[in-house]
This record gives structure tokens, sequence and C-alpha cells, in this order.
């Protein structure tokens, strides 16, 4: 039993699932599915890892993809075919008998990809627009090309994979999902007006731009609940080429939509992804006042930065990315105010265990310690 009285550290619910901490591993892209059989998560490495860093109270899975379009890196799972649930069951499993929850980042990327990416299929958004960013392919960068423009006809289909991406979720043994809707991927290309242009139901007013996240997350929580439901918001990050006049108006909006849904949790990025946390344009702290699920923290947090923002309250977990890759053992470090591995990030997206299982815990210190004494 955890005896640290400190609130990180505490036992807590995330809407229906109950965790044993409130330090969160972030969904982390690592390229390390099998590509050759199908985007098959589940091999020795990928059990491995997520088993390593089962002392998280809840982890978010890698991002990934409701269907083959929705593809935008290479080797990144999926969850839209039997065999890739089957892949997963193993990982879900591990992460169970060490202790930890896991819920899955269901994922499309929209116009942030390639035909060599998408088995030649070319890329969707809410409207023909090509993002200035380069997709990474096995023939190297590549500019993202213009993207095919949504009928509404594919939009319900798109909503129809998301779906079904949580109904595979729940089969492969998750506890729940997060719908990715951050870092300029299909859920927030239709948000944020850079990126949406449309004229009709899907764009122009903040309710238009919101109505395909509403109707994903109304999809996912038909199928499985609110309670196992959460969401990925960016509503400040540039990242991937996006950006919005007004984000306070349409995040606003949004936020107040999922409330009423009672969704678990938002897991927001404060500020842009992976750079400066002091970004205008969203009220966090409105967000945390309005919204009554939970909301997990992320971006740059410190061992100091996350104790503080639990205890007082301004945010009731505190998501870790990088960390997490260096630190298997993160919570224990943590606690124990212990020093920090550095992430190496050369071997981020390289297959293979280097750089994935094979950063030392400090068990594993301790050991070659009284090994070399």
């Amino acid at each position: 039993m955890n005896t640290d009285a400190r609130k990180l550290f505490q036992p807590t619910r995330i809407g229906d699932i109950a965790v044993a901490n409130r330090v969160v591993m972030a969904p982390l892209t690592r390229s390390r599915a099998d590509e050759a059989h199908g985007d098959i998560p589940g091999s020795a490495i990928n059990v491995e890892y997520y088993r390593q860093r089962s002392n998280a109270g809840l982890i978010i899975s890698e991002g990934t993809q409701v269907s083959p379009v929705g593809k935008g890196y290479m080797a990144t799972p999926g969850i839209y075919s039997d065999e890739q649930v089957e892949g997963w069951k193993h990982i879900t499993q591990a992460v169970h008998e060490a202790g930890s929850k896991i819920v899955a980042q269901i994922w499309h990327v929209g116009r942030v990809t390639h035909p060599a990416l998408t088995g030649g299929a070319q890329p969707v958004a809410p409207s023909a627009i090509a993002p200035r960013v380069q997709a990474y392919t096995h023939q190297g960068k590549v500019d993202a090309p213009v993207p095919h423009a949504l009928s509404h006809v594919e939009i319900a289909q798109i909503v129809a994979e998301y779906r079904q991406g949580a109904v595979n979720a729940i089969r492969a043994g998750f506890d729940g999902v997060e719908i990715h809707g951050a870092n300029g991927y299909l859920i927030d290309q239709f948000l944020r007006d850079g990126a949406n242009q449309r004229t009709d139901a899907y764009g122009g007013t903040v309710e238009n731009r919101s109505r395909f996240a509403l109707e994903v997350v109304d999809a996912v929580i038909a199928e499985i609940g609110a309670g196992r439901v959460g969401i990925r918001l960016s509503p400040v990050t540039p990242a991937n080429d996006l950006s919005d006049s007004n984000p306070q108006a349409v995040f606003g909006h949004l936020v107040q939509e999922l409330d009423k849904r009672g969704i678990a949790f938002i897991h927001f990025i404060e500020g842009a992804t992976g750079g400066p946390r002091d970004v205008p344009g969203f009220d966090f702290a409105w967000a945390r006042a309005h919204f009554h699920g939970t909301y997990i923290a992320n971006n740059g947090y410190t061992r100091e930065m996350a104790l503080e923002a639990v205890e007082s309250g301004r945010a009731d977990a505190v998501a870790f990315g990088r960390l997490f890759i260096a630190n298997p053992d993160l919570v224990i470090r943590l606690q124990r105010g212990a020093p920090l591995n550095t992430p190496n990030p050369q071997t981020f997206y390289t297959p293979g265990p280097a750089g994935y299982i094979d950063y030392p815990s400090l068990e594993d210190a301790r050991d070659q310690a009284v090994a070399v004494a």
C-alpha cells in the first residue's frame, strides 16, 4: 500500500477507472509495431516496454490509428483489425498484472501523412489545405501533399471508425480510451480555423468546428460509457502547422460540451507541445474550473511542478512523456527525489530494444553497485 501522503502518489478515480496514483504516462509514439504484417503491436519488447512502466497510475498508449488512412508515421500500431486487437491483449494483460491501468489513445492523423504511409490513399482533412510539414517515410522525409476535403458521408465513416476503435480497445483489454484531439491531427484540424475553412455544418462557427469532435466523443460514449472516455487537447500549440484565431472561444465551447457529457478526463497540453508553456490564447485555469471530470496536466512538468499542481488542486493528475521514456520506474524516482536518466532522442523511433527497454531502473543501479562491491 502507498504510504506517501502527498496527493500525487495517492490513489484516485479517473472516471470509472481506479488508479493507484496520479502520475500518468503520456502517449508516446515509438514506431516499433510490426509494420510488415499489418501494424500489429504485442511483440516481446512491446510487452516489456509497457510492463516496465506500469508503476504509473494510468498509462495512455501510444497513438493507435483507427484506419489505414489514419496512419502518419512508420511502424505505428493500429486498433482496427482482429490481429491488432490480439496483439494489444498481450500488452494490456502485462500492465494489469503489474498493477496499473491502461487506456488506448485512438488516433487519426488526417492531413499529416503521405500516401507512402497510407497504402497509397490520399490524406484527408476538413479542407484541401496542405500542411507545411514533412512526413517520415521509408524513402526519407517528403512534403505532405494537399489533402482531400472530406464529404459528409466520409466524415460519418470516420466517426464510425473511431466508434469501432473504442469497441476494439475494450476487446483488447484496455480500461478505456483517450481520443486524440491534439497536436494538429484530424480532430484538431476540424477545431481550428487555420485548417478548417469549410462553409457547411462542420466549419465556420465554433459550434460547427466542434461538431466532428463531439460526434466522435458521442459515438465512443455510446459504446463504452462516458466514464471510460477521455480526450487530449492542445488549444494553443502550433504543432503540425495548426493555428486558430480565437482558441478560447472554440476550446471553451468544446470544454463546456465535454463537461455536459460527463467524460472521465481531459488531458491538456498546456502551451506549445514540447515547448514553451506561456503561450497566450487559452485560459487553462478557466478550463480547470469549468470541467468537472479529471484534469490531467501535461507539458514540461518537473517533480516540483507536479507535486504543487496536484496539492494545490490546479490539476488532478500530471502526465509525463519523455521522462517515462528514460525512466521506467519514474513514479518511484519521483517519490524518492532520485536522479533521473536522460532520454536519448536518437532512439525514440528506431527499431529494436535500444533506447526502448534498456534504460536502467533504480533497482538495476543498486544491483550493479552490489555486484561491483
